[in-house]
């Protein structure tokens, strides 16, 4: 069993960015710059966004938090990105999700601007990229498929089942591992919560995206030996042992099922952090402009 390596593979890939940011100084251009806006204050958001930012000032990247109170109105929050549309000095930007019940996430989606889509959420970028045509690929997928790259895995001809069928993880990753590319050409199932029998389809798959929202619900019966397992989940659950009250474990039950695979992410220190990392590589990618000429 090898662990795929989120927290080497994500530094790596933001020591390539660093050099492209001093290429485009040195070319006499300003560099990329991110924006997120934050609403509310939710702890588990809150931290991301941080994250975020922390990561764009290491490889010198500009970096602008817009925080709003939950009870933001909505009009005011289309102002605001109406905003962020129109200022040319903000490559792109995210607004961090879940919003409040009272405001429309769909809504608000359609109203970022595709070409500074960096979360790749809009449905021009997933309709690109669903025709096999350049796009913002969604974070979390792009980050999974250049962490499968960086470490040489053969996907050509194997199945694939994914598990969880979001437009965030679950859809895209299953459009992606299904296209002719590198990192692709696979036979696809994806499973959800009407799927008769997951465990059986599980049992068929050679590379299982786990990305379902539920604590260890892989387990080892499910997972046939040599498997690739990516563990999409972050889940918080409690454990009176810790100092903070819990602990955080993936939708993978790490400790029986590693010891079959071929490789494993690791949560936390995998596909989370590959998250971040393929946000910065899609921001540098609207910096150059060579998505939309």
């Amino acid at each position: 069993m090898q662990l795929l390596d989120g927290r080497k593979i994500s530094s790596q890939i933001k020591e390539e960015l660093a050099i492209e940011v001093k290429d485009l100084i040195s070319a006499g251009e300003r560099p990329p710059h991110l924006a997120a806006v934050l609403v509310g204050d939710d702890p588990a958001s809150s931290f991301y966004v941080k994250s975020k930012v922390k990561s764009c000032k290491e490889i010198g990247f500009e970096s602008t938090l817009f925080q709003r109170p939950a009870d933001i109105s909505e009009r005011d929050l289309l102002e605001l990105i109406d905003q962020l549309n129109k200022n040319p000095e903000i490559d792109g930007y995210i607004v961090q999700l879940p919003l409040p019940k009272h405001i429309n996430e769909e809504k608000i989606n359609l109203a970022i601007d595709h070409r500074k889509d960096v979360d790749g959420f809009h449905p021009m970028n997933f309709g690109r990229m669903a025709q096999g045509m350049t796009a913002f690929l969604p974070a979390t997928p792009y980050g999974i498929l250049m962490l499968l790259e960086k470490y040489g895995i053969e996907t050509s001809g194997k199945h694939c089942v994914v598990i969880g069928r979001s437009n965030i993880v679950g859809s895209p990753m299953s459009i992606l591992m299904s296209r002719k590319s590198k990192v692709g050409n696979c036979t696809v199932t994806l499973t959800h919560s009407r799927t008769k029998d997951i465990a059986e389809e599980v049992r068929r798959a050679d590379i299982v995206v786990a990305a379902i929202g539920k604590p260890s619900f892989v387990t080892e019966d499910m997972v046939k030996e040599g498997a690739i397992v990516i563990d999409v989940g972050i889940n918080r659950v409690e454990d009176s042992s810790r100092k903070r009250g819990y602990r955080i474990v993936g939708d993978v039950d790490f400790e029986k099922v590693a010891a079959k695979c071929s490789f494993i992410t690791p949560v936390p220190g995998g596909v989370g952090l590959m998250t971040v990392t393929a946000l910065l590589k899609n921001t540098m990618l609207a910096r150059k402009r060579s998505i939309y000429p």
